[in-house]
């Protein structure tokens, strides 16, 4: 067994490593997610808390780590009598992204429990977690449905495992630990509000902390155990704090002027429901422990604040977590002069914060614009080489412009019944939805149909010889339930940059559409990329990617002006549809083209606009085209394109939920006709 890093070894972090340690000293604070950018030693922090975890007493042979002292009524390997047990030290289960739903609540054997009558269940991570610390590394890229599951488990401190009307209910009681790259895609609201406290993480811009990172994770990385064992007394010391602040707990007082100012500072920042109100009151308390005190004092709630509001402050997906401090200290003022005051502040601060060791070793790791011309193209800058407009500017360029006020649009969908990653947009064969039939079952079964495994077995009861009333089942008669959901797309745009589109108002309500479907792919958990063509090219300002608040990062400093390369735009979009069949063959795209329909620019630029488009629908692309002329007088190139493409036409105006009731409809229609 590896030696892990030591705990207290760790340069910096100082946020990280508390959230971390209140958890350890009460777990009922509901865990902590850790977003940072890759390389600062989130996942370090989490496998060398394992190391500070006090043993567990277990029933001997129970798989599901009863305490011996008070062993679970309910559970699967009981009932057991109470005594002395063994003790282990505590684990750490790492829940890998690509993880099943068995793998995580554990499965049942149905054939058994069928034709036998007994309830032969097999374990999954949430009960090897039991009294542990269940780390779940790139949170943010788990399916939804097993966040939903892991997180119930979390709050309720059972897992129910039900497989056609037989469960099996077990305790899972664990210290959640969940870390995740921002750019990677965020977590909806939901699920984050259920983790209690959240911290950021990112590296040091302070040389000589970067120095010292290195020097510890060099020297950690020639002799681990040699490195380990320098460090050896710091991690006792820290440990024996853990128990102590846990012996301390039960008797830590949180009075009612404390409480006051939880509850004001909560609804000082607007939070949604009360788990804000309850996970700051469970951290101050655990602060209190940690500095060795009985009672709570403001310094706390003001520390626990900042670990348990900012991720409950996001409105939408493209809010940056964060509080505001002055903002924090005038609602905990105001609270406290209320109340007549509240106790003075311990002078060392919410519980002496962690170990002054410092810092983590790297674990991996004015507007320029006219009047709307009318369509007349002015001549693009020069671009460096990443297809930004070079430093001043040029000719025609225009200054980027905010995006207009987002509003709900109509829903986009791809026609056919697809088999992509679990979703909220086209319809799929998908492991969770409405039963649509049977089929035999590919490897272990998962989700049973009844009906059709006991229309598979009646025939044969005779000729295996069935006397009683239970029913012979064999393992060729059970059959998997197919189910229809919905899945999650690729929703690649490709945007008209140029400088027909650079009027200052028509660049906003431009902007504004897309970052209404934008937030529309977040909410429905697809992929997004980002292709826009102006001046001489097209150029994917965002490959394809969960993280849609890039996207919208992206969109909302992107330039205008230059001629308009369509069809360049076009064939860029569909070398990135190309490559990503080949990523992805199970995800299928969708292509949201937003232009006016121009093409200038090289020879005969509208001829081939139309070939690029019969390109994609040559290939089924389902597409969009998102019609962005305006004014009286109107070419309709936009909806010449849409037939192009075999797709919809649809103006900025109808975009809206309100006004195109029929538009998935046409885009079905027009799928099927191309």
């Amino acid at each position: 067994m590896s030696t892990p890093y030591p705990f207290t070894a760790i340069v910096g972090q100082d946020d990280l490593r508390l959230g971390l340690l209140l958890n350890a000293v009460s777990p009922a604070v509901g865990g902590v997610l850790v977003r940072g950018e890759k390389g600062t030693a989130k996942s370090t922090a989490v496998r060398a808390l394992a190391a500070l975890m006090p043993e567990v007493a277990v029933v001997a042979g129970c798989r599901f780590s009863c305490d011996p002292g008070a062993p679970d009524p309910a559970c699967p390997d009981g009932p057991h009598e109470a005594g002395a047990g063994v003790s282990r030290p505590a684990r750490t289960v790492e829940l890998p992204v690509g993880a099943s739903e068995d793998r995580l609540v554990g499965a049942l054997d149905i054939e058994r429990a069928l034709s036998e009558g007994v309830k032969a269940f097999e374990p999954g991570l949430l009960a090897d977690a039991h009294r542990g610390i269940l780390y779940v590394d790139e949170v943010n890229l788990l399916h939804d449905h097993l966040v939903d599951l892991l997180l119930d488990a979390a709050a309720m401190g059972a897992s129910y495992v039900e497989r056609e009307g037989v469960s099996v209910r077990h305790a899972a009681r664990f210290l959640l630990v969940g870390t995740m790259n921002p750019e990677e895609g965020e977590l909806r609201p939901q699920l984050l509000d259920r983790f209690g406290l959240t911290v950021e993480v990112a590296a040091s811009r302070e040389t000589d902390l970067r120095v010292e990172v290195v020097r510890r994770r060099l020297a950690y990385d020639d002799d681990p155990a040699g490195f380990a064992a320098r460090w050896a007394d710091e991690e006792a010391a820290l440990r024996e704090r853990i128990v102590a602040a846990r012996a301390l707990l039960p008797r830590v007082v949180l009075g009612d002027g404390v409480l006051r100012q939880i509850a004001a500072t909560c609804a000082a920042f607007e939070v949604d429901g009360m788990r804000a109100d309850i996970v700051m009151a469970r951290t101050a308390t655990a602060l209190a422990a940690w500095a060795g005190r009985d009672e709570v004092v403001a310094d706390d709630v003001r520390q626990a604040a900042l670990l348990a509001l900012p991720h409950r402050r996001r409105r939408n997906p493209f809010d940056a977590p964060g509080l505001d401090e002055d903002k924090l200290d005038e609602a905990l003022q105001d609270a406290a002069d209320g109340d007549g005051g509240d106790d003075d502040p311990d002078p060392d601060g919410p519980g002496g914060g962690v170990p002054p060791q410092g810092g983590g070793p790297d674990d991996g790791g004015t507007d320029t614009g006219g009047p709307d011309d009318g369509g007349t193209d002015a001549p693009g800058p020069e671009q460096n080489g990443s297809g930004a407009a070079a430093p001043g500017g040029g000719a025609g360029e225009q200054q980027p412009v905010r995006a207009g006020e987002p509003f709900r649009t109509k829903m986009l969908s791809v026609p056919g019944l697809g088999e992509g990653a679990a979703g909220r947009r086209s319809r799929a064969r998908t492991e969770h939805g409405r039963t649509t039939g049977s089929r035999r079952p590919e490897g272990a079964l998962t989700k049973l149909h009844l009906a059709a495994t006991v229309q598979a077995a009646a025939p044969h009861q005779r000729a295996r010889g069935r006397t009683g009333r239970g029913l012979v089942v064999r393992r060729d008669d059970l059959r998997q339930a197919t189910r229809e959901g919905r899945e999650g797309n690729l929703v690649l745009f490709v945007v008209d940059a140029s400088g027909s589109m650079a009027a200052r108002q028509r660049m906003s309500a431009v902007k504004g559409a897309v970052m209404s479907l934008l937030l529309d792919a977040y909410q429905r958990r697809d992929k997004v990329g980002l292709v826009t063509f102006r001046g001489k090219d097209a150029e994917v300002v965002l490959p394809p990617t969960s993280s849609v608040d890039a996207a919208a990062a992206r969109l909302e400093t992107l330039p205008t002006g230059g001629r308009t390369p369509l069809a360049a735009g076009l064939l860029k979009a569909h070398d990135v549809l190309r490559v990503e069949r080949l990523r992805d063959p199970s995800r299928r795209a969708l292509l949201v083209v937003v232009t006016d329909g121009r093409a200038t620019g090289g020879v005969d630029p509208v001829a081939l606009a139309a070939r690029a488009g019969r390109l994609h629908a040559s290939e089924g692309t389902a597409s969009v085209v998102v019609d962005c002329e305006s004014g009286i007088v109107r070419l309709g190139l936009a909806a010449q394109l849409a037939r192009d493409l075999g797709g919809s036409a649809v103006t900025l105006d109808e975009l809206r939920a309100d006004s195109i009731a029929g538009l998935v409809k046409d885009i079905t229609a027009a799928g099927r006709a191309a």
